[in-house]
């Protein structure tokens, strides 16, 4: 059974969107810390891995789309990248809701400290000073949401629209 010619155009385009949503997304993190300077948390972190495995499984859903593999190919991808979407959805609620205090957090959120020296003299008065910053302390906050307020509605945008792809597909 061959693929209709609007399959690749109906499916292409949400699979774009999604892995170029999902890039854009983790590579502004990406900017903010290495450029900016702004230390993730252990649960910023851990944020980021739905966004290291969909952007390979868009790459994929592209792929199977423009090789006019059969939908239900490119349907499956795209699903899976929703469900990976929500997960870091509901990651970043849980993050925010540490941040606003809601709840609990982990009782060990802190990452490595950036500026730690290379100095053995000066190793261990770094480990005393230098601490990586906590998961209850939002770093920045843009029109009132921090970065996980705003992980939140990018994971929901991407998850939108891989799942109304996969409908369509």
């Amino acid at each position: 059974m061959s693929a209709s010619p609007t399959q690749p155009t109906r499916s292409l385009l949400p699979s774009l969107l999604a892995t170029i949503g999902m890039t854009g997304t983790v590579g502004g993190a990406l900017a903010f810390e290495h450029i900016g300077g702004y230390i993730p948390c252990a649960l910023c972190l851990i944020q980021r891995t739905p966004y290291y495995w969909g952007i390979p499984i868009g790459i994929a859903a592209i792929a199977t789309s423009v090789l006019r593999l059969p939908a239900w190919t490119t349907r499956a991808l795209l699903l899976v990248i929703g469900i990976l979407m929500l997960a870091g959805a509901g990651t970043g609620v849980y993050h925010a809701g540490v941040e606003w205090h809601f709840w609990e957090g982990p009782a060990t959120c802190a990452t490595s400290a950036s500026g730690v020296s290379g100095n053995v003299g000066d190793l261990l008065g770094d480990l005393d000073s230098k601490h990586g910053p906590s998961c209850t302390d939002a770093a920045l906050r843009v029109l009132g949401l921090s970065f996980a307020g705003w992980n939140v509605i990018a994971s929901l945008i991407l998850a939108a629209i891989a799942f109304r792809g996969a409908a369509k597909a």
